[in-house]
């Protein structure tokens, strides 16, 4: 497939569609733009909650959850082991899914699972600043990043001894095979 740089696009309604495209002026190939899903985890270990402050743009030096854009031919809960490993060089267990957040206006769709530590310890990935576990009434609520992790950490709080949904992708097997 060609590389969609080496395209003349304009914007039009396609035949058949009802929204404005991207649409190759020269042969009519048309270039979807979709949102992108952010992976992340509320991570805990006992009564703590991991935040990574970030070491890049948007909001460097603001405290997060360990989150970022899923790859492709990864799982959603794989992507979110991916960016906990990352970020904060943290093994973790995905417990459940905790929330799906839908912000249009960035044009994002956010995956946030509920888990813990599989290992003992964290320390700063190339993203971080410094990560730390804290405990809920030390949480720099002034410092977070996006609204997406306060209403993160206030939904798990809501949810703790609750039911959840069970992480789940595909059957084993039959990733992809559509």
């Amino acid at each position: 497939m060609q590389n969609p740089r080496d395209f003349r696009f304009s914007r039009r309604v396609p035949e058949g569609d009802s929204l404005e495209r991207h649409v190759c002026t020269d042969c009519g190939w048309i270039h979807y733009t979709n949102p992108k899903i952010v992976v992340g985890a509320v991570v805990t270990d006992g009564e703590q909650i991991l935040l990574c402050r970030r070491a890049i743009a948007p909001r460097e030096g603001f405290w997060t959850i360990p989150a970022g854009y899923m790859e492709e031919r990864e799982t959603s809960e794989a992507g979110a082991m991916r960016e906990a490993m990352e970020e904060a060089c943290a093994d973790i267990r995905i417990d459940a899914l905790l929330a799906v957040y839908n912000i249009p206006r960035i044009s994002q769709v956010q995956l946030i699972y509920r888990a813990t530590l599989a290992k003992p310890g964290v320390s700063a990935g190339p993203e971080s600043l410094e990560v730390r576990m804290f405990r809920w009434e030390e949480i720099p609520w002034n410092d977070l990043a996006f609204p997406s992790v306060h209403w993160a950490l206030q939904h798990h709080r809501s949810v703790i001894g609750r039911e959840a949904f069970p992480a789940f992708s595909n059957p084993p097997g039959e990733l992809g095979n559509y």
